[in-house]
This record gives structure tokens, sequence and C-alpha cells, in this order.
């Protein structure tokens, strides 16, 4: 997209959209193709404990994380650690990640997806899901459609499970 036919995209926090689940609000900023946007961005706070998401990859999109507020416990890799108010993350394609408040604490966490892609309706059925509203299977079945590849890490399953002692 040439600077020329860019639009500026706003969003004002008294409209925009929100999605939750038990534990967390995503509120929906901007998606890919939707009102000239080039990026997908949303915001997510996390109740204390909450987890994010499992272990995945994309394929096509680096993800970018900026911590608004409270810590987020962040698997990168085979690496496991924590981010905190002002913190910046880039994970690039292909590169395994997860994500949850980290343990003790609250996180407000600014999500980006570049090059961008439509995922809003990817997070409206996450938390369709996490509400019990749609099948975990509705979730696998599109991981192409979304550019989330889920995988296995144990590291994450334990560092989940030493949290929730």
């Amino acid at each position: 997209m040439s600077s020329a036919a860019a639009k500026p995209v706003l969003t004002r926090a008294a409209t925009a959209e929100t999605t939750s689940d038990p534990s967390s609000v995503m509120t929906l900023l901007a998606d890919c193709g939707t009102g000239g946007s080039p990026i997908t961005s949303y915001r997510s706070t996390f109740a204390e404990g909450a987890v994010g998401a499992p272990a995945h990859f994309h394929t096509r999109a680096s993800e970018l994380f900026f911590v608004i507020g409270g810590s987020l416990q962040v698997l990168v890799d085979e690496d496991v650690t924590v981010l905190d108010e002002g913190d910046f993350l880039l994970v690039p394609p292909h590169t395994p990640h997860a994500f949850a408040a980290a343990p003790g604490s609250t996180a407000d966490v600014l999500f980006t997806f570049t090059p961008g892609m439509p995922r809003f309706d990817y997070l409206r059925l996450l938390g369709r899901v996490m509400r019990g509203e749609a099948s975990p299977q509705e979730i696998k079945d599109s991981s192409e459609l979304y550019d989330n590849h889920y995988v296995d890490s144990p590291l994450w399953r334990a560092t989940l499970e030493t949290a929730a002692k």
C-alpha cells in the first residue's frame, strides 16, 4: 500500500467493539482491510492468573506486544520471560510463543500484527469458545484461515502448572 493510498484509521475507545471471556476483555482497534487498515491491532486486559494463548506460531505475520500495565508472562521459542509495564516484544513469523498474565498480576497489553490480515472474526470466535458457546474444534479448523498454528510446548505447560500452584 503506497502512502498516497493509505488513510488514517481512528477507533474511539467509547465506540470500540469488545469481546470477552471469563478472564479477559479484548478491545478491537484495527482489523486489516477494514477501513483501510494495513495492520490488525487490539488491546487485551487479563485478570490475575488469566491464560492468554497456548503455544502457537504465525507463518505470515510478526506479532508485537506492548505492555500498558501489569505484567505478562511470555514463552518465546524455548524461553519464558516476564514483560512489565512499558516493555515491548516483537515475535517474528514461525516462532512458537504463548502468553498469560504473570503470576500474581493482571496484564493490559496492546497486540499488533504486521503485515496485517483480518483477525477480528478469530478473536470473536475465541471469545465464544472461552465462554462455552462454540467448540474448540472451530479454533483448530480455522488455523490456516487466521494463521494460528498451535504446537505443544512442555515448557509452557510446566510454567502454567507452576503458576497455578
